[in-house]
């Protein structure tokens, strides 16, 4: 078992089903924004760019502060573009007084029956103790943001 780092393919499917909205200028009925997730897992959790949807299976346990389907994420950076690469970009996500072992987490669409949207592998277990678990987002830009289309 294992987590690898990936942006699944379900969700590149899904963007261009028009699925998924990260922004308020929707094209669908709603106006509004889909609500994003990231929840995290054990080392024997399998994700990879094969995963379509958020599961309970080797999520890390609702206790010591973190809660089953993890935190809700906020876009810190609405979809936009610089030259040919459309990007977006999430607010650090923060457990706080958390007691936890995590190898990877999952981002996903929790207002679009749980879709998976990308895979974080940690590079092996990050723990805290009766403190801050802090998932620290890349910078927001168009070569380094979490989500980019290139």
């Amino acid at each position: 078992m294992a987590i690898s780092q990936a942006m699944c393919t379900s969700f590149k499917v899904e963007i261009l089903d028009g699925i998924h909205a990260f922004g308020t200028t929707v094209v669908r009925a709603s106006t509004t924004a889909d609500t994003f997730k990231i929840a995290l897992y054990t080392s024997s959790a399998t994700l990879d760019a094969t995963t379509t949807a958020y599961t309970t299976s080797n999520e890390v346990p609702s206790t010591g502060g973190y809660s089953a389907g993890g935190n809700t994420l906020t876009v810190s950076q609405a979809p936009t573009s610089t030259s040919t690469t459309a990007w977006l970009d999430f607010a650090d996500s923060t457990w706080s007084a958390a007691t936890i072992t995590a190898n990877g987490a999952l981002i996903y669409n929790s207002s679009q029956s749980d879709k998976a949207v990308a895979v974080l592998a940690f590079g092996g277990d990050k723990t805290s103790t009766a403190g801050d678990f802090t998932i620290v987002f890349p910078a927001a830009n168009s070569t380094s943001a979490i989500i980019r289309i290139a």
